[in-house]
């Protein structure tokens, strides 16, 4: 089975391209909602130990835990401590039911890629992009402030960093016609390309 990284900076379309390898009968596993999933689970009880206060009712409260992280790089770095091995998890979970349902390409849908070593794990990254006037004013449309903006950005690697790694890359400007065709023509190059995952 092949596998593909799919990664891309906050409001680059990276939810919607992800939607269309799915449309194309491609598993994807998606981090932010294996995250979202843990948040509610087994993650609650350690994120509650080591951030008390963070969650209600057996479950993270987002806002109260981003509340305690933001800005204080020891404390993103104690839940990431707690959280990346439960996603790793879950994530070797998708790809062996994946591979034993016959799937011969899969998606991994996750946001920082690069820079959480991610892209080692895979046989080929799709970075998706768009202009910075264009990723700007979908952000804005989302609700987020200009300064939670920058505070997102200021977390990912740049985006021309992304583009010059990825073996691919989906323009998201020039509409969702487009952006499905590129999907396309990834999923029929990498039906020829070797695999390098180790």
């Amino acid at each position: 089975m092949f596998v593909i990284g799919l990664t891309g900076s906050i409001a680059m379309g990276k939810s919607t391209t992800a939607r269309m390898f799915a449309e194309a009968g491609v598993p994807v596993y998606d981090a932010d909602a294996a995250v979202h999933r843990l948040y509610e689970n087994e993650a609650a009880t350690a994120i509650e130990t080591t951030f008390p206060g963070t969650t209600r009712d057996g479950k993270v409260d987002r806002s109260a835990l981003r509340e305690r992280v933001t800005g204080d790089p020891p404390a993103l770095r104690m839940l990431e401590n707690i959280v990346h091995p439960l996603v790793g998890a879950a994530r070797e979970k998708f790809l062996k039911e994946a591979a034993a349902a016959g799937a011969r390409v899969a998606v991994l849908d996750v946001p920082l890629l690069f820079e959480t070593g991610g892209d080692t794990r895979v046989d080929a990254v799709v970075v998706v992009s768009a202009p910075v006037e264009v990723q700007r004013a979908r952000a804005v449309e989302r609700g987020l402030s200009p300064g939670e903006f920058e505070a997102l950005l200021a977390r990912q690697m740049p985006d021309a960093e992304k583009r010059r790694r990825a073996d691919f890359v989906v323009d998201t400007s020039r509409g969702l016609e487009p952006a499905r065709q590129q999907v396309q023509a990834i999923l029929k190059a990498v039906t020829n390309m070797p695999k390098r995952r180790g």
